[in-house]
């Protein structure tokens, strides 16, 4: 793009960058809370298709900034400062009314200082996880934005602490989940089989998390197909460049064989069909605990990686609904845990074991409970409020 962001006189100028899937998901709903609140208002940045089907004018391609890891990041930072150095630029330039950095802290903060200090407000939308590692970053984080929304409850005593505007807006997944899903209904939509183990498989939304996981969940996928012949196996993608990344590995691993059936998007949709989940740590597997079915988490990064992230954890576990719930609600298989065997059996057991599922079941409708807010209203009425126009 070598035009302008902003097309349109006497509108309400939003700048916004969203890293990858989740934060495409969050923007998306805070763009329809915003809009009813104030119809005459232009979004502009850097986001993803859920942001472009409701108006965002987005500089570049999501996926150039949905990179993890210490390693990974660096392989890609010439591009990434080259991409944020230019829309820096171009937001000086413009002056929009508000940026909102909708998670990826790497990038945005960084960005959101450079703007902050030019006269601009900032809003970061999901806190770092603060709460996990490396603490003393919220000093850092408050010189960078003029308000903070958080997703989870025990973030904000952190942020007033330090003295940094903030506002709890609750989770927006909590909202668009029913309590109680129906797995029969969900069955009949789809048209699965509604006896057969249903498994859906959630390898990552990042290029580098596909990678990864991929290859460990299909021949997961093969040993539990040994035990259970008549399975079948959901994957949820979220973009075309996931599906693609994907439909390679199967090539390279010679998995066509598998009874796999392939997603675009509609990952709430296959979790409620399915009697367990095998997803890769992150966001997704919050939206796999709102639909109450029983999971196994697992994660791999390169050995440097995982060596500097080891050192900085605070806490005894990485996914999110164990941090949420302060216990081991999930099992996780992280690292050289994280094997095709070890995964099928935690998988074998929670589809054998009824208790367990039922005790998973009832700590994810209590953490559903407490992050059930009108996040996305909550989240416009704080912006609306920074940038003066409530």
């Amino acid at each position: 793009m070598t035009d302008t962001l902003f097309k349109k006189t006497g509108t309400l100028k939003v700048a916004m960058v969203a890293g990858e899937a989740s934060g495409d998901l969050l923007a998306a709903h805070l763009m329809e809370a915003l809009y009813a609140r104030h119809p005459n208002i232009e979004f502009a940045g850097i986001g993803g298709p859920r942001m472009e089907a409701r108006g965002f004018r987005s500089m570049v391609a999501q996926e150039k900034l949905a990179v993890r890891g210490y390693a990974e990041v660096f392989k890609a930072l010439p591009e990434l400062l080259r991409v944020r150095k230019r829309l820096c630029q171009r937001l000086l330039a413009e002056k929009p009314d508000v940026f909102i950095g909708v998670d990826a802290p790497d990038f945005n903060l960084a960005l959101e200082a450079e703007l902050k200090k030019a006269g601009i407000p900032t809003v970061h939308y999901v806190s770092p996880s603060v709460w996990a590692w490396r603490p003393e970053r919220v000093h850092k984080i408050g010189r960078s934005v003029s308000h903070m929304l958080c997703l989870f409850p025990m973030e904000p005593p952190l942020y007033r602490q330090a003295g940094v505007p903030v506002s709890y807006v609750g989770h927006p997944l909590a909202s668009e989940i029913p309590l109680k899903p129906d797995m029969e209904a969900m069955r009949e939509q789809l048209g699965l089989p509604q006896g057969a183990p249903i498994f859906t498989l959630m390898p990552g939304s990042r290029k580098s998390e596909l990678e990864f996981m991929t290859p460990v969940y299909l021949q997961t996928a093969r040993l539990l197909l040994k035990e259970f012949p008549d399975a079948q196996f959901l994957v949820p993608l979220a973009t075309r460049a996931t599906l693609e990344l994907f439909d390679q590995q199967l090539t390279r691993y010679k998995a066509w064989d598998l009874p796999l059936r392939k997603l675009f998007g509609h990952a709430q949709m296959a979790c409620i069909a399915s009697d367990v989940v095998l997803v890769t740590s992150g966001t997704a597997t919050l939206e796999v605990a709102l639909t109450k079915r029983p999971m196994v988490i697992s994660y791999k990064l390169s050995a440097l990686t995982y060596q500097l992230v080891k050192r900085k954890l605070k806490l005894p576990y990485v996914g999110l609904p164990n941090i949420l719930c302060g216990r081991f609600v999930v099992p996780e298989l992280l690292q050289k845990q994280a094997t095709p065997e070890k995964l099928a059996e935690e998988i074998k057991r929670l589809y054998t074991d009824s208790a367990a599922r039922e005790e998973m079941a009832a700590a994810f409708t209590e953490l559903h409970l407490s992050l059930k807010q009108d996040t996305a209203a909550r989240a416009a009425r704080a912006i609306l409020d920074v940038v003066g126009q409530l």
